[in-house]
């Protein structure tokens, strides 16, 4: 399933495979996208997730276009879902 997350064009880690360094990076420059993101995403738990990955992609695209300073950018990553039952350790 292809997913998008939000990053900025220097931050040199990947929000999916290197979550807790881009988080770093990300609040280290004041820049806050996740909290950014989650304002302007309207998610829910009553979505189903691609109804949810639905209107992240939609809240990203917002951003990026209204983005002044041009320092937001959109990364779409195929992400292969886990058969049922399967877990990831």
């Amino acid at each position: 399933m292809i997913r998008c997350f939000l990053t900025t064009v220097d931050n040199p880690y990947s929000p999916y495979e290197q979550f807790e360094d881009w988080y770093r990076f990300d609040t280290d420059k004041g820049y806050n996208s996740s909290g950014l993101l989650m304002r302007m995403a309207y998610t829910s738990d009553q979505l189903t997730d691609a109804e949810n990955a639905y209107e992240i992609e939609q809240a990203i695209d917002q951003i990026v276009a209204n983005d002044p300073l041009n320092i937001y950018k959109k990364l779409k990553l195929d992400i292969k879902d886990d058969a049922p039952g399967e877990q990831t350790a």
